[in-house]
């Protein structure tokens, strides 16, 4: 239902959701946001959670 809704294939979606090396891209990411009904800066928060700068080294 979701590949239908989004026009992304079952296969990606999977890949999606089973592979952590898979990454997502910014047109995926609102087409599902879309057909989940969600605004799409909260599924990005959600899937970026654990994402922080790296810290500056100091000398």
């Amino acid at each position: 239902m979701l590949s239908k809704m989004t026009g992304i294939s079952t296969f990606r979606l999977s890949q999606l959701s089973i592979n952590p090396k898979s990454h997502l891209r910014v047109k995926e990411l609102y087409l599902i946001s879309l057909a989940i009904e969600v605004n799409p800066s909260e599924l990005l928060e959600y899937v970026s959670e654990g994402i922080k700068l790296p810290k500056e080294k100091t000398n």
